[in-house]
């Protein structure tokens, strides 16, 4: 009898989205940067635009870059114990007891758990853009659930009526 290694715990983020968004933010604030830095030469005949402006733009550009951050945040950390899933708005803790499976199907932009309770919960972190690694990380996540998911003996089964 040979006894199986416990798989490794998973723990993904989104790189390509995190890519995008940081490159994003960066042109954000460069171009609230320039319209701040060309506001004051610039007058609309009844307003004259101050320093104060200019300072407005560039606390605005960089408000819009870190909300443009934010999009960025999902991950996903797994171990034996369980899951933690943090998407852009909400964070989650779950034992494998309440995950009933990991799916990702071929048109789906992202994985997403079922939940004993018929549920569904998004998980972010694993992007199809991401490709071989959102597949590694559904093949570590749904190794995590096999391995936490106690073995049915079919002989500890009650008959049905029928049977």
């Amino acid at each position: 009898m040979s006894v199986e290694p416990a798989p490794r715990p998973v723990s993904a983020v989104p790189r390509r989205l995190r890519l995008i968004c940081a490159l994003a933010a960066t042109a954000l604030v460069a171009v609230m940067t320039v319209v701040a830095a060309l506001l004051k030469s610039s007058t609309t005949g009844v307003v004259a635009f101050q320093t104060a402006d200019q300072v407005a733009m560039v606390v605005l550009g960089l408000a819009m870059g870190g909300g443009v951050l934010c999009l960025a945040r999902p991950r996903v950390d797994a171990d034996a114990a369980g899951i933690r899933v943090r998407n852009v708005v909400g964070t989650h803790e779950l034992p494998w007891s309440m995950v009933r499976a990991v799916h990702f199907d071929r048109h789906s932009p992202w994985a997403s758990l079922l939940l004993s309770n018929g549920d569904e919960l998004s998980v972010l972190a694993v992007q199809a853009a991401d490709k071989g690694r959102a597949a590694d990380a559904v093949e570590g996540l749904r190794a995590l659930l096999t391995a936490a998911t106690p073995v049915e003996d079919p002989a500890s089964k009650t008959p049905l009526l029928y049977e």
